[in-house]
């Protein structure tokens, strides 16, 4: 493959959106990031509320559980929310990346022997084959990842050109197994 090869993605919103946000991604609390986290502070602050109920009961030397539970509980909530904010702007940035290609014009891919450039509307990002350090495919998308990181669905291109991506990037991108 000495010549350059050239694969015009269709940059539909919709088709790159249910891919990032498969799986409840876009959720702030269930999301796979976070769900344990929420399910993690939720059962912290029934035990708190339930032994604070029973406070009465406690003896004056075991009120000392009450505070450590309600520690654990702000410890929970803390995680939690320092996951909602990574999701939170994880999301911002795949919505700005998104509202991007709704304006997009032109959304390709160029590669040949020793470079790879993603070019959306004039704006190219070249790398070298040995930039990239990992590529993942399935039925619904490709995956690449190095200096820059891409995700190219199959449904924005033609079945040809997703298994000729596939096929390339296989002998392109060494992944230590």
């Amino acid at each position: 493959m000495n010549e350059e090869k050239v694969i015009t993605l269709k940059p539909d919103r919709k088709i790159f959106e249910d891919i990032y946000f498969s799986g409840n991604q876009g959720s702030l609390l269930f999301s796979p990031t976070t769900k344990g986290k929420t399910i993690a502070t939720i059962a912290a602050a029934v035990i708190v509320f339930v032994v604070f109920l029973f406070k009465d009961l406690l003896s004056k030397e075991s009120v000392g559980i009450l505070y450590f539970l309600s520690f654990i509980f702000l410890l929970c909530a803390v995680f939690l929310s320092v996951s909602v904010n990574k999701v939170s702007r994880w999301k911002k940035q795949v919505n700005h990346y998104l509202s991007t290609l709704e304006r997009c014009k032109l959304y390709e891919i160029r590669f040949d022997n020793n470079f790879f450039t993603v070019n959306i509307d004039g704006e190219k990002e070249t790398s070298e084959w040995k930039d990239f350090e990992y590529t993942e495919s399935n039925n619904e998308f490709i995956s690449l990842e190095g200096k820059y990181s891409y995700m190219f669905p199959r449904k924005a291109m033609s079945e040809k050109e997703y298994s000729f991506l596939k096929n390339t990037l296989k002998d392109k991108v060494k992944i230590d197994q």
